[in-house]
C-alpha cells in the first residue's frame, strides 16, 4: 500500500553487496520450525535438522541440517539466507543450481563453490569445508546449531579520497562474520489518516534526511579506533546573564555536513559501525584478502548485477534497466512455471482467516514457499483485503473497482485483464438481488456476503448494518449490526452472512426468515472463470505486448498514478516464463512512476504485466530471506503470491 512513511524512505539504499541487506529478518517472530518441514530421511542421509543458529553466542532464526557422508562423515548445511545474511558471504553468478560460487575475504577472481540442495522451502549450502578452512567450531544441541568463529580485531577504520564516491575501509586481522542493516528513519505523519484506498494518502514533500546504516562485525575494535569516532559532547549552555551580555548573531558559515562514520561501538564482542548515508546513495560492501578488510563504497548505483541459477526453474536476477538517461535497479525472480515441481499459489497472512497482516518473510516461511512477492492492496488500519483473491477455485475475497488482476492454473497458463465479479442472490420466488462484494474490506452501500473464509466471526464494518444468517441455502436469522466494530457475529460453517448496508436495508422485506436462496456467479471477462487462482491489484500495465495503463478506469487518482515510488510487479514473457520483480529508486533519485514502471516491465521482456502493492509493502522473498530490502524496513502485508516446490494442502 502507499503509506505516509514511504515518501521519506530512501529505499534506493537497499542494494548492497555482498549481502543485499540483513536478509534474515532477525527481528521477525514466528519463524517456521525447520524440524517439522525438513524431516530426517534415510534416503537423503539427513539425520539432524533445526531452525535456530547460535553464532558466537547470539541466537538467530535460521534453518540448518546435517547429512551423513561416507567421504567426510557429517556434512553441515545452512540455508543460504543465513550464509548471506549472518556470515556476510557474497553470492556470485551461477549457471548450475547444484553449486553456488561464493566470495568471502578471498580473491575476487577465485570464487569458492558450495554444493546445494532443496528441502522444506529452503535451499541449503554445504559449509563443511568452508567452515573447516575458516577454523570454525560447530556442534548441535536439539534444534540449535552452535557456530563459534575465531576472535577477530578491527585494527583501523579509514575514509579514503575518491573522485566518484566516498569509500570507507575497515581493516581486520582475520576474516569474520559481518552483517549490514538499514535503520528505520524517524517516522513522519501523513497529512491525513490512511483510509481503505491507497489513493487517499496525501504526503507532504520534504528534503529527506541522511539514512543510518549499521555494519556489525564479530570482532573487537581497537580502543584507539573507538575513541577516534566517539561522539563530541554538546557544549554546556551559557547562563542567562552571559546570554544578555553576548547577543546572538546568525552565523555566516553553512552547516557542516554529517560525518560519514557516525559512531563506532563495541558491545559484547561485536563492533558496530554506524554510517550516515545521504539520500539517493547506498553502501556497496566488498570483502578483500591480503590484508583482510571490508571496503564500503557510498554510491548512487550500489546494486550489484547478479544472475544466479538458484534452483531448477528459478533464476535470481539483479540488474540496472535504462529508460533514457534514467537507471532503475530491478531485483527479480524468473520462473519456469512448466517445471513440474513448481506450483504458484496465492496466500494470506493468517491461515484460517482473511483478516490480518504479517511481514511477507513470516508468511512465506510459514507457508514453506521457495520464493514469494507481496500481492494486492489492503486496508492497513483494519487489516482487511481490498481486491481479488481466489485459490483452488474458492473466492477468499472479491475484486473491486474493475481493477487489474492475474489468473493462472497449475499447468503454467496465465491470463491478465481488468476483473469484475458478478454475484446475484436468487430467492425461491425468483427475485434477483446483486451482491456487490464478497469477504471484502471495501465498504459500500448495498448487499455483501461473508463466508467462513473470512473467519469464525464477522464484526460490523459500518453502523446500522442488517445481518442475515444463511445456513444450508436458507435464511435462518436476522440481526441488527449496531455500531461498527462492536459485536462479533458468528459465521456458520455450513453457510454465510448477508450484510445489508445503506439503501440495501430496504430489501429486508424481500428476505424474510425461511426464504430459500441460491447464488449465481460469473466473471467479466468470462475468461477468468477458467482459472482456479486469481489475485487482483492494479493498475494493469501491459497486455498482449502493449502498454495499457489506465489508472482512471481502475479508479486510481492521478497523484497515485504520477507519483514516484518503489513498486512491485508480476508478468509473463514471450518464452512462457513468469517474472516477479521489485523496482526501487532510480540512481540518485526517486522510484518510477506507473508509466515508467510499465516501460520497465517491457524492457524486462514482459508481454503481460500487473502492478502489485508497492512502497514499503514491496518485498521479494527467496528461500528464507528478503532480496530487496532490510526486513525491518518492510511493512506488514495482507497477501502474497508464492511459488512452492510441491502442492500445498
Amino acid at each position: 500500500m502507499v503509506r505516509g512513511c514511504n515518501f521519506f524512505l530512501n529505499l534506493t539504499q537497499i542494494f548492497i553487496s555482498p549481502i543485499l541487506v540483513v536478509v534474515l529478518g532477525l527481528t521477525t517472530a514466528n519463524v517456521v520450525n525447520a524440524q517439522q518441514s525438513i524431516k530426517p530421511s534415510v534416503k537423503s542421509g539427513i539425520f539432524l535438522s533445526g531452525d535456530q543458529i547460535s553464532l558466537n553466542g547470539r541466537i538467530l532464526p535460521g534453518a540448518w541440517l546435517q547429512q551423513k557422508s561416507k567421504a567426510v562423515g557429517v556434512k553441515t548445511y545452512l540455508s543460504d539466507g543465513i550464509v548471506m545474511g549472518a556470515l556476510g558471504v557474497d553470492f556470485r553468478n551461477s549457471f548450475s543450481p547444484q553449486r553456488q560460487p561464493i566470495q568471502w575475504f578471498s580473491a575476487a577472481n577465485k570464487p569458492q563453490s558450495l554444493a546445494s540442495l532443496l528441502a522444506g522451502g529452503y535451499r541449503f549450502l554445504d559449509i563443511t569445508n568452508f567452515a573447516r578452512t575458516a577454523r570454525w567450531q560447530m556442534q548441535t544441541q536439539g534444534n540449535t546449531l552452535f557456530i563459534s568463529t575465531p576472535t577477530a580485531k578491527v585494527t583501523a577504520i579509514n575514509q579514503l579520497p575518491n573522485p566518484r564516491f566516498q569509500t570507507i575501509t575497515i581493516d581486520l586481522n582475520r576474516p569474520t562474520p559481518w552483517q549490514l542493516r538499514q535503520e528505520l528513519p524517524v517516522k513522519r505523519k501523513p497529512a491525513q489518516t490512511p483510509s481503505s484506498d491507497p489513493n487517499d494518502i496525501i504526503l507532504k514533500p520534504t528534503t529527506p534526511p541522511n539514512r543510518d546504516w549499521t555494519i556489525t562485525l564479530d570482532s573487537l575494535a581497537d580502543p584507539v579506533v573507538v575513541q577516534r569516532y566517539a561522539p563530541v559532547p554538546e557544549p554546556l549552555p551559557l547562563p542567562n546573564f552571559f546570554k544578555q551580555l553576548t547577543p546572538e548573531f546568525p552565523s555566516p558559515q553553512p552547516p557542516k555536513p554529517e560525518p560519514l562514520v557516525k559512531a563506532v561501538r563495541v558491545v559484547k564482542n561485536q563492533t558496530f559501525v554506524t554510517l550516515s548515508v545521504p539520500f539517493g546513495f547506498a553502501p556497496r560492501v566488498i570483502t578483500a584478502d591480503n590484508p583482510h578488510k571490508l571496503k564500503i563504497e557510498i554510491r548512487p548505483d550500489a546494486l550489484v548485477t547478479k544472475n544466479i541459477a538458484w534452483a531448477r526453474g528459478i533464476r535470481w536476477r539483479q540488474q540496472w534497466v535504462n529508460l533514457g538517461t534514467e537507471r532503475f535497479p530491478v531485483v527479480s525472480i524468473e520462473l519456469d512455471p512448466r517445471t513440474s515441481k513448481l506450483q504458484l499459489r496465492p496466500f494470506v497472512a493468517q491461515s484460517h482467516t482473511v483478516v490480518g497482516t504479517a511481514p511477507l518473510i513470516t508468511s512465506a516461511r510459514q507457508n514453506l514457499a521457495l520464493t514469494a512477492i507481496n500481492g494486492g492492496f489492503f486496508n492497513r488500519n483494519n487489516r482487511l483485503p481490498l481486491g481479488a483473491i481466489r485459490r483452488d477455485g474458492q473466492w477468499l475475497s472479491s475484486p473491486i473497482l474493475n481493477r487489474g488482476a492475474i489468473a493462472w492454473n497449475n499447468s503454467g497458463q496465465f491470463y491478465f485483464g481488468r476483473l469484475a465479479l458478478q454475484k446475484t442472490l436468487i430467492t425461491s420466488d425468483r427475485q434477483r438481488l446483486p451482491i456487490l462484494y464478497l469477504n471484502s474490506g471495501f465498504v459500500q452501500s448495498g448487499l455483501s456476503r461473508y463466508t467462513p473464509a473470512w473467519g469464525k466471526t464477522y464484526t460490523p464494518l459500518s453502523n446500522n448494518e442488517t445481518i442475515l444468517t444463511v445456513q444450508k441455502n436458507q435464511i435462518r436469522n436476522q440481526l441488527p449490526g449496531g455500531n461498527a466494530g462492536q459485536t462479533p457475529i458468528p459465521i456458520p460453517s455450513d453457510g454465510y452472512l448477508l450484510i445489508l448496508r445503506g439503501n440495501a436495508a430496504s430489501n429486508i422485506n424481500q428476505l424474510p426468515i425461511g426464504t430459500n436462496v441460491r447464488i449465481d456467479s460469473s466473471t467479466t471477462p468470462g475468461e477468468f472463470n477458467r482459472y482456479p487462482h486469481i489475485l487482483g491489484a492494479g493498475p494493469l500495465l501491459v497486455q498482449n505486448r502493449e502498454i495499457v495503463l489506465d489508472g482512471a478506469s481502475e479508479k486510481f487518482n492521478s497523484s497515485f498514478v504520477k507519483g514516484k515510488a518503489i513498486r512491485s510487479a508480476i508478468c509473463t514473457t514471450t518464452t512462457g516464463k513468469l517474472i516477479i520483480a521489485a523496482v526501487h529508486h532510480r540512481a540518485g533519485g526517486a522510484g518510477p512512476t506507473l508509466a515508467e514502471h510499465a516501460q520497465l516491465m517491457q524492457r524486462l521482456g514482459c508481454i503481460n504485466a500487473l502492478n502489485l502493492d508497492g512502497g514499503s509493502s514491496t518485498s521479494l522473498y527467496l528461500g528464507g530471506q528478503l532480496l530487496n530490502r532490510s526486513p525491518n524496513t518492510a511493512a506488514r502485508v495482507h497477501n502474497g503470491i508464492g511459488i512452492f516446490l510441491q502442492s500445498r494442502p
